[in-house]
């Protein structure tokens, strides 16, 4: 968990952070895919979030979130209406931490940030899909109370990937 020393801030993600979500994208994908999404496919997808695909986002108004630990930029979350079917209405699309910043506590904080924008906009219940083997994101749903519901294959190159989806009321 966060110690008290720890100067970190979360807002709201502007055009000159393109940057260094880039560099938070291709670090963390990195990490969490390696070995899971095939390798050549797994490049094109961290070469396409490129500095010119975050300002477009940015500039789009999606709800993105960044968090700031000591004035650097280390994590982001997106969030909004949700993509499924279901009775949640609202999602967290993503939730990624450069390594370096993982399992400290920062993750919860983009968590809740994006929760309670999606308190704002009214929309109830929350879902979240992660792919199955990835066992962090999987753990960190999990502690969040985090309910699996349903369960899809998706499919990247030669691999069938498995997604869940996690819900909260």
């Amino acid at each position: 968990m966060l110690g008290s020393s720890a100067q970190f801030r979360v807002r709201r993600g502007k055009l000159a952070d393109a940057k260094s979500l880039s560099a938070v994208f291709r670090a963390s994908w990195e990490l969490a895919y390696r070995g899971i999404i095939p390798h050549l496919h797994l490049e094109s997808m961290i070469r396409r979030r490129n500095d010119s695909w975050w300002r477009t986002m940015i500039r789009s108004g999606d709800t993105l979130f960044v968090l700031e630990v000591a004035g650097k930029l280390v994590g982001y979350a997106t969030c909004g209406a949700s993509r499924s079917r279901g009775a949640q209405q609202g999602e967290i699309y993503e939730i990624y931490l450069d390594p370096t910043y993982q399992g400290l506590g920062y993750g919860e904080h983009l968590f809740e940030a994006c929760r309670h924008a999606l308190d704002m906009r009214r929309l109830n219940g929350l879902v979240v899909w992660a792919l199955a083997e990835n066992a962090t994101a999987v753990s960190f749903y999990w502690r969040r109370g985090g309910q699996p519901i349903a369960q899809r294959t998706d499919k990247i190159g030669s691999a069938k990937l498995s997604k869940l989806a996690f819900v909260w009321g």
